[in-house]
C-alpha cells in the first residue's frame, strides 16, 4: 500500500529593489526558502544568472538533495546489512545544459561517495549497497536523466 507525503516549503522572493521586475536588471534574485520548524535558507540564482555567489541556488540544492537522498538510503542499507560506516563524503557533480533560448535541463548527475567502513565490514557488500540505495532513492526515481555512481570504499 502506498502512502502520500506532502512537502510544503514556502519560497519567498526578497529581491525587490523598489521597482519590482521593471526590467531584467532592476531586481535581485534573492529569495528565502522557509520550512516550518527549520532554519531558513537564504537563496539566489546561480551567479551566472545574475545571482549572488554567497547564497545557495536551486541547481546546487537540487544536486545536493539527490546526493543527500542517496547517502541516507545507503546508510540505512548499511545499518540493515551489518556494514559499519565510519565516514561518508560525496563530491557530487551535476551537468546542466543551457540552450540558446534560455531553457535548460540537467543532463546527468555523478555521485562520488567516498565511504570509510570498519575493518571487519565487507568491502564487497559496501560497494554493492550503492546500487540498492540508488534504486531506493526517492529523488533519483523522480529524474529522467542518468544519475551515475563512482563510489570509493575505504577501510
Amino acid at each position: 500500500m502506498s502512502h502520500k507525503h506532502i512537502y510544503r516549503p514556502i519560497v519567498e522572493w526578497t529581491g525587490n529593489k523598489g521597482s519590482g521586475t521593471f526590467d531584467y536588471r532592476s531586481y535581485s534574485r534573492s529569495h528565502t526558502i522557509k520550512i516550518e520548524g527549520k532554519p531558513d535558507i537564504l537563496a539566489s540564482s546561480d551567479s551566472s544568472f545574475r545571482g549572488e555567489k554567497n547564497k545557495h541556488n536551486p541547481e546546487d540544492l537540487f544536486v545536493s538533495a539527490i546526493a543527500g537522498c542517496h547517502m541516507l538510503w545507503y546508510l540505512h542499507l548499511c545499518a540493515d546489512n551489518g556494514v559499519i560506516v565510519l565516514k561518508y563524503k560525496d563530491q557530487a557533480e551535476g551537468t546542466m545544459i543551457l540552450e540558446a533560448d534560455g531553457t535548460g535541463y540537467f543532463e546527468q548527475i555523478i555521485l562520488r561517495p567516498e565511504v570509510t567502513i570498519a575493518r571487519d565490514s565487507s568491502e564487497e557488500l559496501a560497494r554493492s549497497l550503492h546500487k540498492e540505495a540508488h534504486k531506493m532513492c526517492f529523488l533519483a526515481n523522480s529524474c529522467k536523466f542518468p544519475i551515475l555512481h563512482e563510489s570509493v570504499v575505504l577501510k
